[in-house]
């Protein structure tokens, strides 16, 4: 089709979206007051209406949610296709889980999730093929079932565990340690901070771990079980600021600690301390490059990007750790590396060819032994083990295959099943395919395509298209529960691949990050574009979704083409990225892949595309569901409140603009399994709704 062609067909959509037939008339949102404010940023006045709302505790802000979270309910609960909905969601979600199992010793300890629990408990069995037994059930510490757990490390002879608690879905954790054979938590407990990796020594008598503040940045600090509190000393950190990532691991053996730090998304350095007081030195230091450490015995092996865009492995020798003496195991190659993995006496290596899973296998002197055997095209790991340990696992998964996991046999190279998700669906019924849209600048972009086989693609189908693009994050397919929903309702799924992701290398992530990310936003309105060209559907039936980054994308999305769909799903946004360094609760890091409004030369870019700065009055704005919560302590809250206020105040379509609010979860979860259902049976039946789906 010719360009011009194009251009006219989505002006005919864009009149079609404009004159969708209307509902009977809605109640109004609950007001929100403008305050006059305006604040200068290098010369240019900047103004903010709804800098009252970034006050979460205030009894203004307060009222203001609760009258947000009863208008929203209002506008949903009642509808005719709710119940329907909120079943087949149910049959979709309760179900039993088995997560792939961790080893310690000859105890594999593995979490699952029954159809009747609210959450994950985490089981033990001696040996591979024992009984397993509870050892945590989180159930019983909150009585609505909103504090969780997580494994931080597991002790070689599987005798510890050091694991955290969080409470609702914020980031912060307490830690505590955990002694298996008496199954009593020691004395040892952490208060609620943000720790990043836990390490364990192979004695079991302390560990390593990372204690990250905001403010400061991370420390890698010791603990021994049983020493008082505050008594741990720093080992490494001190001149690291809060942009910097950092992580320490002790080896199997003993001999070694090995430290990351990461500055931002495009380098990294590795050092070393030869255990148990030797002088920390650096392995990978000062490089434009990323490296990515694990330890096999006594050899470092290296996932890096260092003259590879796309990915090499590297074998060090701690004796002689010099540049010279790096030795290449696997070299790079046309397809993207994604992770490495160690275990038995074998490397696995993840690549993404056109975005789907190739896992290989190698020995650490370079020679590939084989393949992972691949149930069809879709989503795999690198399997998860231990050097010198016999047995690995893996999960597989697709948009439409839920996740299977399987064990391998390092020592005879075969995978069995060890189990799958038991999720009630059909997966020959759905046909999947991958397509191509053409950027602005010319930029192929992938988009897999989920819908029922022989529908007539017709131009009219409700589609929902989703995208993330950025932090070097690789989208590739996962089962969906949105994904089977809406394709048996004889809608379109539909996911973009976008620059800012990690799915072709840094290369592509670097072409959608910082002065760069209007890449991205373009990838995924030409991605919509294509979608309405190619008669899938047009923008009256068209849906868009994205959360945390990706809630920035749709954020930006739908002011930069209001015209291009009818309903967007935002969740846990960044909306607000020039006062985004000033909200407490913000994650420093993320300043190195979106810019810092307080540099003049990052403020140009940040101000030309930042979604709540664009919101303007008298826009025909879609529908909007935007979607938060208190404990978020990622992605500030207070951006998707302060853009639900503005986007209520400025469209003038008519369509609803709401927010829905959890007081008690956030961006890492925290909601009991029921409420993740009605929650998610709510999203489901605003689409049915905005994209003319419902039937009772």
């Amino acid at each position: 089709m010719k360009r011009t062609a194009v251009v006219a067909t989505l002006v005919v959509f864009a009149l079609v979206h404009r004159a969708h037939p209307a509902e009977p008339a809605a109640p109004h949102p609950p007001e929100a007051k403008r305050v006059e404010l305006k604040e200068t940023f290098h010369g240019v006045e900047v103004p903010d209406f709804y800098r009252w709302l970034e006050d979460q505790k205030s009894p203004e802000t307060r009222a203001w949610i609760d009258a947000q979270n009863v208008y929203t309910r209002s506008l949903l609960e009642g509808r005719p296709a709710r119940k329907a909905i909120e079943k087949r969601f149910d049959e979709l979600m309760r179900v039993d889980h088995v997560f792939s199992p961790t080893q310690g010793g000859n105890r594999y300890f593995v979490w699952k999730k029954k159809s009747a629990d609210d959450l994950s408990i985490l089981y033990v069995r001696e040996g591979i093929d024992g009984k397993d037994e509870v050892l945590i059930d989180p159930h019983a510490l909150s009585r609505d079932h909103t504090t969780n757990v997580s494994v931080r490390d597991i002790s070689l002879d599987g005798r510890k565990i050091v694991y955290g608690l969080r409470k609702g879905g914020e980031d912060e954790v307490e830690l505590h340690v955990l002694d298996v054979d008496t199954r009593t938590d020691l004395k040892d407990v952490f208060p609620r901070a943000l720790y990043d990796q836990v390490s364990l020594t192979p004695d079991g008598k302390g560990f390593y771990y990372t204690w990250r503040s905001r403010a400061t940045g991370a420390r890698v600090r010791f603990h021994k079980l049983g020493a008082p509190a505050g008594s741990d000393r720093e080992i490494f950190g001190e001149g690291h600021g809060p942009g910097d990532w950092i992580g320490a691991g002790v080896s199997d053996n003993g001999k070694h600690l090995l430290i990351g730090v990461q500055q931002g998304w495009a380098t990294s350095d590795v050092y070393a301390q030869e255990l148990p007081d030797g002088k920390i030195l650096p392995i990978a230091h000062d490089e434009k490059a990323l490296f990515n450490a694990q330890i096999a015995g006594d050899t470092l092996v290296i996932r890096t990007d260092y003259k590879a865009a796309k990915g090499r492995v590297i074998a060090v020798d701690f004796k002689n750790p010099s540049k010279d003496s790096w030795r290449e195991i696997v070299p790079e190659g046309p397809d993207a590396i994604q992770e490495i993995s160690l275990a038995g006496d074998r490397l696995f290596v993840h690549y993404l060819h056109d975005v789907t899973s190739r896992v290989d296998i190698y020995g650490l002197d370079g020679k590939k032994t084989g393949e992972l055997k691949l149930p069809a095209l879709g989503t795999a790991e690198a399997p998860s083990g231990r050097w010198g340990q016999r047995y690995a696992f893996y999960d597989f998964v697709s948009f439409t295959v839920p996740r299977t996991t399987y064990i391998y046999d390092t020592a005879t190279g075969e995978s069995r099943l060890w189990a799958r998700d038991a999720v009630p669906i059909d997966p020959e019924k759905f046909e999947v395919k991958q397509v191509r849209a053409t950027s602005k600048d010319g930029t192929r972009i992938p988009i897999f395509i989920v819908h029922l086989k022989d529908i007539p693609l017709d131009g009219n189908r409700p589609t929902l298209l989703y995208g993330y693009g950025g932090f070097d994050v690789s989208i590739a397919p996962s089962f969906a529960n949105f994904a089977v929903w809406i394709a048996e309702q004889g809608g379109v799924y539909a996911v973009a691949t976008l620059r800012g992701g990690g799915e072709f290398g840094q290369e592509w992530h670097h072409a959608g990050m910082l002065e760069k990310k209007q890449n991205v936003f373009d990838d995924f309105i030409a991605s919509a574009e294509w979608l309405v060209a190619n008669h899938y559907t047009k923008p009256s039936r068209l849906a868009i979704r994205g959360g945390s980054n990706g809630g920035l994308l749709v954020g930006a999305a739908l002011t930069q083409r209001p015209d291009l769909y009818r309903a967007v799903l935002c969740d846990y946004p960044d909306l607000d990225m020039l006062r985004y360094p000033f909200f407490e609760n913000n994650n420093p890091p993320a300043l190195l892949e979106y810019g810092d409004a307080r540099d003049p030369n990052q403020f140009r870019f940040l101000h030309a595309y930042s979604p709540y700065q664009k919101v303007t009055k008298g826009v025909a704005y879609p529908s909007v569901l935007l979607t938060s919560g208190d404990e978020d302590t990622r992605v500030p809250p207070l951006q998707a409140r302060k853009m639900t206020a503005a986007l209520q105040w400025a469209t003038s379509s008519g369509n609803p603009v709401m927010l829905l609010y959890d007081t008690r979860s956030g961006h890492s979860g925290g909601k009991p399994l029921a409420q993740v259902v009605a929650d998610t049976s709510l999203q489901a039946e605003f689409l049915s709704w905005q994209l003319g789906m419902e039937t009772p």
